[in-house]
């Protein structure tokens, strides 16, 4: 059943199915398509739920900040005192050294102690961003494991990798990082206000003055760079979705000596990546420098007005020394929040793309019947059927086949004519627009789909192999399987001589794609993965169309072995198969239109007579 997950409809009127700006499969990429934004405030109001999942650790976090924060206010203030221990008696300087060795002593306790509670709430931020970023990942990837199969077919592969990725790293990022900030900021900017006031309300008004300016300032630079940080995601998104094709195809953009021009077609998505990133970055960038500025203007006009305060005796000159530290301490919080803007923008732009895939409908079962996998027996009837992937483009026109359990009916016709779209529709990854399947009498509608896909297997032309151990690929077809039953499974399918000859036999692992194996080896392993599962309903698309003849024998008797006392669709594939088949039925513009064994069809001289005269011509008959 894993290989049907990844099958992608064929190109023409099947791949063309989705609207022109995305991407379909086997189709041309076609222009980015930019999200409009989302809710500000529903994208923080969601995060905050991960991030508070951790209650513990976000309580022991705040009140770790509140005593770093608390510390950091008490530096100033015990300045001023040391400074305003020493005292002008006539005109000698009088320091009480006892008072001043004791406010210098707490001073470096103080300092020692933020030191040390700040390392503490660097670790907690760390577990606590890591414990999120868990959370987050966990859940998208249940999303689009979930995901219906028309959603991944029409969104790029790598588009949905790089929320995976970058996003949700970016998101982590900010957390370890921006969120003390944010809350040791807040924290600070209180305290620095209360105990200005407490020392002088004059000063304090100057200093918050300056606020005002910042506000205005900030607001007028985000509301312009946070359109470059979606779009720069958006793009990122893009780019890792051309790269992972490219690679994936490398054989084939090097065949086809298309490197130039896969070449230019990524520095064009470059390009675009460089033109979005430097806007963003510049309306990122100036934040720091214009919250700078504000900052040491505040600074100026305090220490202008403290200076006149204290000629005219209404404070001391360690007040002036508390406001300009305080004042600094005021404005630094804002100021960091500034030049940490360019990450906040880019989480928040990752978080929405990341929730976006999370709020995309998973696959619907509304399956009632009580069948299960072993009162199946294999009986499908397709009545009336009408389906289009694009509204108006009709693939199947009242499609009508009645197959009888272990019938092999093969499937034939022009590409685009909608063979594996009847895959598609009877292994429910997607929904019919009108008429019925049905199972042994029951709508599939109405049958769970884990009990309907159970009973189905399906060998593709390209074989889907993961990054494990030859027994577990094989395993994968039923994953309670004993190991006595992977052997039997891989001897009825004729992969257990090539595998014993291996160094490490069914404990091999596969590289990528197992592309350390022959394509027939590869395809013998799909077979014993079919067996293993022990279906019902078994369907071959153009299962050995990319095998040569020699492997063919090898194979085609593994699948005979597979095909008995088995319902079996063959999409239409070398006409060995074909000739082997109960009945052959040949689709032209999404209906039948002849049915017959292979001499009845030959001797019509229809539109299969056609087909194999193009197709099969030569071929030994």
């Amino acid at each position: 059943m894993s290989e049907q997950r990844n099958h992608r409809p064929p190109q023409n009127q099947e791949a063309n199915r989705q609207p022109p700006p995305r991407r379909g499969p086997g189709g041309p990429r076609g222009p980015m398509v930019i999200e409009k934004p989302k809710d500000l405030k529903g994208t923080l109001k969601r995060m905050f739920s991960y991030i508070g999942r951790d209650r513990y650790i976000v309580m022991s976090m705040i009140i770790i900040v509140i005593i770093v924060t608390l510390l950091s206010l008490a530096g100033p203030a015990l300045q001023g005192k040391a400074i305003d221990i020493i005292t002008l008696k006539t005109e000698d300087a009088h320091v009480d050294k006892a008072r001043r060795i004791r406010v210098l002593l707490i001073m470096a306790g103080t300092y020692a102690a933020q030191a040390l509670v700040s390392c503490t709430q660097g670790i907690l931020a760390a577990k606590l961003s890591r414990s999120t970023v868990r959370a987050l990942r966990n859940d998208l990837f249940g999303s689009i494991i979930r995901l219906p199969i028309r959603y991944t077919d029409n969104h790029n592969h790598g588009d949905i990798m790089s929320r995976m990725t970058n996003d949700v790293d970016t998101i982590a990022f900010t957390i370890s990082n921006s969120l003390t900030s944010l809350i040791s900021g807040v924290i600070n900017i209180i305290g620095c206000v209360a105990i200005m006031f407490y020392y002088n309300w004059l000063l304090a008004i100057v200093n918050i003055l300056m606020v005002p300016l910042s506000v205005m300032a900030t607001k007028f630079i985000a509301k312009r760079s946070r359109k470059y940080y979606r779009q720069q995601q958006t793009i990122l998104g893009e780019l890792n979705g051309d790269v992972e094709e490219k690679v994936t195809a490398l054989k084939t953009v090097t065949a086809y000596s298309t490197q130039k021009k896969s070449y230019a077609n990524f520095e064009k998505i470059s390009f675009k990546m460089r033109a979005t990133a430097i806007k963003a970055q510049i309306y990122g960038s100036i934040m720091g420098p214009v919250m700078n500025f504000i900052g040491n203007f505040g600074f100026l006009v305090i220490a202008a007005v403290g200076g006149y305060l204290a000629l005219i005796d209404w404070i001391t000159i360690g007040t002036i020394a508390v406001f300009i530290n305080y004042s600094k301490q005021f404005s630094r919080p804002i100021t960091e929040i500034a030049n940490q803007y360019n990450t906040i923008q880019t989480a928040l732009a990752g978080a929405e793309r990341v929730f976006a895939i999370m709020d995309q409908k998973p696959e619907i079962d509304e399956g009632k019947s009580p069948i299960t996998k072993e009162e199946i027996l294999g009986n499908i009837d397709f009545d009336h059927l009408d389906f289009s992937y694009v509204e108006g483009e009709q693939v199947l026109k009242d499609f009508t086949l009645h197959v009888k359990q272990g019938q092999r009916i093969a499937i034939v016709g022009a590409t685009g004519s909608g063979k594996t779209t009847i895959v598609n529709l009877l292994t429910r990854f997607y929904e019919i627009d009108g008429g019925t399947i049905k199972v042994d009498g029951v709508d599939i509608r109405d049958i769970k789909k884990d009990t309907l896909r159970s009973t189905i297997a399906i060998v593709l032309q390209d074989t889907v192999l993961f990054l494990d151990s030859i027994r577990n690929n094989i395993r994968y077809g039923n994953l309670e399987a004993t190991d006595d039953a992977i052997y039997e499974a891989a001897r009825i399918a004729n992969a257990d001589k090539f595998i014993e000859r291996l160094p490490e036999g069914y404990d091999t692992m596969l590289a990528e794609s197992g592309s350390n194996l022959s394509q027939g080896q590869r395809q013998l392993l799909s077979i014993a993965r079919a067996v293993l599962a022990d279906p019902k309903i078994l369907i071959l698309d153009e299962a050995t169309s990319s095998i040569d003849t020699r492997t063919e024998l090898h194979i085609q008797e593994a699948m005979l072995k597979l095909m008995e006392n088995r319902t079996s669709l063959i999409i239409a594939h070398r006409l060995s198969t074909i000739r082997d088949a109960d009945m052959i039925i040949v689709l032209d513009g999404g209906h039948i239109v002849e049915s017959g064994n292979h001499e009845e069809l030959l001797a019509a001289k229809g539109k299969y007579y056609e087909l194999y005269q193009t197709q099969f011509a030569g071929m030994k008959t």
